[in-house]
């Protein structure tokens, strides 16, 4: 058992590289701690006995609800999908949510976060009704037969079943507790963690509405798991519990990356979503209305299919620049605010002189600030998630010609939301063949959502950043979480080998 760690103490990870312990991770390691070694980067995660016991705790209970659940009918599932979702809408249940809300998005205020999620006001709420009210009357059928094979004697069938414990880990959202329950309607357990900024609504969603749900249905009480703790270390050790069949993730870059690799080298699925911006090119044969059309509507708020980056070809330079700032300033000024240009610095030449001198009052988390209004960049910076407040933020690259625009996302986008904007029919077929992303259109980026495009709830989305997806598409629905079991019905007794 590792009980201490000394400072400069080596540590092999990725087979041939070295890390050393620093001395203030070699103070604070105790007996019972855990460390974890995430070999992509040589990081050293320091688990204390603390959390991993929280998290332990949490993860045994939904495990062994999970397998309660096969004794539950699905009617059971489809009142706690209709309690939960009343209980949200009833006023006097909500008020102790919304006052713990107030307090979160305070304190986030006063420490200069980002509240744009984290508010949950009434477009939120009643999307997050809306949603539970949508799980509660999908598809309640937890085994589906989806094949039979018909042999000389016997016959065997593929069967769609649940998959076991899925652990979430997202940031400030409270609507991603409607989204991830969905679990539960095709019969699986969940874990939930969420960013310290949430948290005491998490804990209100779960002691006035979720909780008491479970046990108005007659669910098993571990079905639904909080892991209440603000700590990083609590992601990791989720992540890392052999027990979950599923880890979602859902957040920003670097911390989903790591704790997808985590999961990895626990054996552990995992879907992941942690760099988001749509990329948007544009061809020579554009039209130039429906082009701003697609800009302005792209970047009506920030989310991970807002327009991030755009590529125009230099042959409509001239005249879709002009364009393209116009419709960034028509989405701006229908929010009241003003925006931000970042621009690959070979592609300033093809801007006015004039807006290089601009400068706006951009509204940023811990309040406004003067800013240009124009901004260069590398492009070895192109791949940036502007995440911005109320100011739509995107980039600018203008390209030789489309193909250089798909091998620009290829090489610095998440790869993960391409629209192409021409009039031309076989260039839509050369970009779709040719760009590496699972989501390709033809106009506004932000119709890359579950419920909206698909008319089902939807528990994340993946981008291709970590490599494609096997057997599934990369939006991740409830009916999507589950595993194949294979049944035999032997008719004859002497049928053998």
């Amino acid at each position: 058992m590792l009980e201490r760690l000394e400072p400069g103490q080596e540590i092999p990870y990725g087979g041939d590289r070295v890390t050393r312990v620093p001395s203030e991770l070699a103070e604070r390691f105790e007996p019972g701690d855990h460390l974890v070694v995430v070999q992509d980067t040589g990081a050293l995660l320091h688990v204390p006995a603390a959390q991993h016991g929280l998290v332990s705790g949490v993860v045994e209970r939904a495990d062994e609800a999970f397998a309660a659940l096969a004794a539950c009918s699905d009617e059971q599932i489809t009142s706690f999908f209709d309690v939960f979702a009343t209980r949200l809408a009833h006023d006097t249940a909500f008020a102790a949510v919304a006052a713990a809300n107030a307090e979160d998005v305070a304190d986030a205020r006063a420490r200069g976060r980002s509240t744009t999620r984290l508010v949950l006001d009434g477009p939120m709420r009643a999307a997050m009704v809306a949603g539970l009210r949508a799980w509660r009357d999908a598809d309640g059928d937890r085994h589906v037969p989806l094949e039979r094979r018909d042999h000389d004697g016997w016959s065997v069938e593929a069967w769609r079943a649940p998959l076991g414990v899925v652990g979430f880990v997202f940031e400030g959202r409270p609507n991603v507790f409607a989204d991830a329950v969905g679990v539960v309607r095709t019969g699986n357990a969940v874990v939930f963690r969420i960013g310290s900024d949430a948290l005491r609504t998490a804990r209100a969603i779960m002691a006035h509405a979720l909780g008491p749900a479970l046990e108005e249905a007659g669910l098993p009480a571990g079905l639904v798991g909080l892991v209440d703790s603000p700590e990083h270390a609590a992601g990791w050790a989720l992540f890392g519990d052999r027990r979950l069949a599923l880890a979602v993730a859902r957040g920003s870059g670097v911390a989903v990356a790591q704790l997808g690799a985590v999961a990895r080298q626990a054996g552990v699925p995992v879907s992941l979503h942690g760099t988001g911006g749509a990329w948007m090119i544009v061809g020579a044969t554009a039209d130039a209305d429906r082009f701003a059309a697609a800009v302005t509507h792209s970047l009506d708020r920030k989310v991970c299919n807002t327009l991030n980056v755009c590529c125009i070809v230099e042959e409509r330079a001239a005249e879709l620049v002009p364009v393209f700032l116009g419709a960034v300033d028509a989405a701006a000024a229908a929010r009241g605010t003003s925006a931000r240009v970042h621009v690959e610095t070979t592609s300033m030449p093809f801007l006015d002189p004039g807006v290089l001198d601009r400068r706006v009052r951009v509204g940023r988390a811990d309040g406004e600030h003067d800013e240009p209004y124009v901004s260069p960049l590398t492009e070895q910076e192109i791949g940036i998630e502007w995440e911005w407040e109320s100011s739509p933020e995107v980039t600018l690259v203008v390209v030789p010609d489309v193909a250089t625009g798909v091998e620009l996302c290829n090489r610095r986008s998440p790869r993960f939301v391409v629209s192409l904007v021409s009039d031309e029919a076989a260039e839509h077929e050369r970009v779709y063949r040719s760009v590496d992303a699972p989501f390709v259109g033809d106009g506004f980026t932000r119709w890359v959502d579950g419920q909206y495009a698909l008319s089902v709830p939807e528990l994340g989305l993946s981008n291709w950043e970590g490599g494609r997806l096997l057997g599934r598409g990369a939006i991740l629905s409830g009916a999507s979480v589950h595993t194949i079991r294979h049944r035999a019905h032997i008719d004859d007794p002497g049928l053998h080998r």
